[in-house]
């Protein structure tokens, strides 16, 4: 795996380039698409982003769960979780540097979608 994270200085710098906005505008472009995913989040709403994945906040139940030190029983309390699920646009995407499996994966599952 990469060691390298993209950032939201590199996300702007991103849009300054191919979009062709300021920096300060490009900056303040990204903040805006951030923060409404995290408020439609924070509202419980689920984000699809075509072709990318969708975002979605998933309640979960109190349980009982372990210290791993002690072996004693702790009770979780309800919380509340964000799960992402990639689209099959971005897993092919992804795959397709991976030589014939990406590619074979992503044939079948073209194949499967064709009607007849």
């Amino acid at each position: 795996m990469a060691g390298h994270t993209v950032t939201r200085a590199q996300l702007s710098e991103a849009v300054y380039q191919e979009v062709g906005l300021s920096r300060n505008e490009s900056a303040e472009l990204v903040e805006a698409v951030i923060a409404e995913i995290s408020g439609a989040l924070e509202r419980g709403e689920m984000v699809k982003i075509s072709s990318f994945g969708s975002f979605a906040v998933r309640q979960k139940g109190q349980r009982i769960g372990r210290n791993p030190k002690t072996g004693q029983e702790v009770p979780i309390s309800p919380r509340r979780v964000l799960v992402f699920r990639a689209s099959h646009a971005l897993k092919d995407q992804i795959n397709s540097g991976l030589g014939d499996a990406g590619a074979a994966a992503a044939a079948e599952r073209t194949a499967a979608k064709a009607p007849g």
